[in-house]
């Protein structure tokens, strides 16, 4: 799972557009003036989130000429990992000078959002220690798509 996961968000770009998708970037333009990304890729990137069901594009409510991309379902879902890749650079990654760029935080209580954590059943937080892991299958690679089909072979 991990390795097919990473053939739609392996390169960094990609968690950069989603991260600006969560905080409101629709457009072409934006995400570009946003991100400063040549074309070329921001073009390849957004179509490989569509293509995978990422992000959903569609014309503009508002200006049919133009063209938007909005969270999916399974676009939405990556806002835990999103989070937790925020929080883990402001932890890990940050100059100690260094502003935070942005804090997450609970709209409807205004505090911050605890640190995402593997958590059990009962809401206890798990180590690394406290986790087992059992292989139920081999083969982590990306031979099917999510209707069940096949991948294309690659060239």
């Amino acid at each position: 799972m991990v390795a097919r996961s990473l053939e739609v968000l392996g390169e960094w770009w990609t968690f950069l557009i989603i991260r600006d998708a969560f905080f409101g970037v629709r457009h072409f333009e934006g995400f570009q003036s946003s991100l400063g990304i040549a074309r070329n890729v921001l073009s390849a990137r957004l179509g490989k989130l569509v293509e995978t069901g990422v992000l959903d594009r569609r014309p503009d409510p508002n200006d049919g000429r133009r063209i938007e991309y909005r969270l999916t379902a399974k676009g939405k879902a990556l806002l835990p990992i999103i989070v937790a890749i925020a929080q883990w650079g402001a932890e890990h990654m940050r100059c100690p000078s260094e502003e935070l760029p942005y804090q997450f935080f609970d709209r409807r209580t205004g505090e911050p959002i605890p640190p995402v954590a593997v958590r059990s059943v009962a809401g206890e937080v798990l180590g690394l220690r406290d986790i087992g892991i059992e292989v139920l299958a081999r083969g982590d690679g990306p031979d099917c798509l999510d209707d069940g089909a096949e991948a294309p072979i690659a060239a």
